[in-house]
């Protein structure tokens, strides 16, 4: 990792600064407030003054197209984190154009990526089954073939942002008795297709996800992507951006790991709190004078400061792993007004270790559950063999 400082020319500080005053201008008290209550995690009014200034359009041309550069980009992720932007629609966007891009037909790339530049569309992702769990390989959406169409019955979990796109990208089974990895296929399918139903769901975080039904859902081939039963070749790219398992750039100008936007926030609520520990009581003394409390802190920032340096597949872990085991310890050490959530009076640090202590769980199911992960890093990195997860076997009585 590259922990150097980038000097900034003129023209790229301006950039920063007019970066910084558009989100500031869209971006609003309010629009953070109502984040807060729907648990959307996206703005339809912040994406679409986006799209018409040009951002979204940067953000996905190369920069031999017009596109942000390197530096660029990297400066307009932060501002848009300092921002507080709502994100996960955009994210989950981003991570499918690329497929769209590279195996669309031309007349869905028409019809979409003008519209993803404009932020008119959104895509999401339609990969968990309600008994699937991590493995998404093992997919009972079943997709028939009918002419030109395809029929598509089944339903998916955690499609995170359906009733605010128009597009899910969806993994359906065309081919039940071959081997799990060759029985996909991927389709890029109309959200408001009949046969569709988006019900909303919410996490113990305040989130709001969705279960969709598929119902005789009828679509036209033309919204396939890639080949029949090839989707695990569609798959694969998306899939390895939202598991961050992402070779470094060569320029240190990327997120350490992928779960950083979270790690950021963990931060920034750790610094409040360690604020909160320092100030002077009416007796004189500070929180912090307490060497219990100095000592659990401590520990907490340091376990958080090695998690924030974690890359990829390892900080996912880490940061997800970290933030469940130092905010209970956090809300112990504030007291019992470090239970009570955002803009409630008496609110220690106006929610953030609540807020923490129940996003964490959520932190360590994004995109797989942590045992998936550590699974991956012992096969994949260290080289062990696959878990076993048989029964083991009874001793014959004697």
């Amino acid at each position: 990792m590259d922990f150097s400082l980038v000097e900034l020319s003129d023209e790229d500080a301006a950039f920063q600064q007019r970066a910084r005053t558009f989100l500031d201008t869209h971006v609003t008290d309010e629009v953070r407030r109502r984040d807060r209550d729907t648990g959307d995690n996206f703005d339809e009014g912040v994406h679409l003054a986006m799209g018409a200034d040009g951002w979204l359009a940067a953000e996905r041309a190369p920069e031999s197209e017009g596109g942000l550069n390197r530096l660029r980009r990297r400066l307009w992720d932060l501002e848009k984190r300092r921002a507080q932007v709502p994100w996960v629609t955009a994210g989950t966007t981003a991570i499918v154009t690329g497929s769209v891009e590279k195996f669309a037909s031309p007349e869905v790339r028409a019809e979409v990526l003008p519209k993803i530049d404009s932020g008119e569309v959104r895509l999401c992702l339609g990969y968990t089954e309600p008994d699937g769990g991590s493995d998404v390989a093992t997919c009972k959406t079943r997709a028939v073939r009918d002419g030109e169409h395809w029929i598509i019955n089944g339903s998916k979990m955690f499609t995170t942002g359906a009733h605010n796109c128009q597009y899910v990208f969806l993994i359906t089974n065309t081919d039940p008795d071959a081997p799990k990895h060759k029985s996909l296929t991927m389709f890029l399918v109309p959200l408001d297709t009949p046969g569709i139903e988006i019900q909303g769901l919410r996490t113990v975080d305040g989130d709001r996800t969705n279960i969709v039904y598929y119902s005789d859902v009828r679509v036209h081939d033309r919204y396939r992507l890639g080949e029949v039963s090839g989707g695990w070749a569609v798959l694969m790219g998306p899939l390895s951006e939202e598991h961050g398992v992402v070779d470094a750039a060569h320029d240190g100008l990327q997120d350490v790991s992928i779960l950083i936007h979270q790690g950021t926030t963990m931060a920034t609520r750790v610094d409040r709190i360690a604020g909160i520990l320092g100030q002077k009581g009416p007796d004189g003394r500070r929180p912090l004078d307490d060497r219990a409390v100095a000592l659990r802190l401590g520990r907490s920032i340091a376990r958080m400061e090695a998690a924030l340096s974690a890359p990829h597949m390892f900080g996912r872990v880490a940061l997800a792993q970290t933030m469940r085991d130092i905010s209970p310890d956090l809300m112990d050490i504030l007291g019992s007004g470090s239970a009570l959530p955002i803009d409630t009076e008496g609110a220690t640090d106006d929610g953030g270790a609540e807020h923490l202590f129940r996003w964490a769980p959520l932190c360590g199911i994004y995109g797989g559950t942590l045992e998936v992960f550590r699974n991956m890093i012992a096969q994949h990195v260290l080289g062990l063999g696959r878990p076993d997860y048989s029964q083991p076997a009874r001793a014959k009585a004697h």
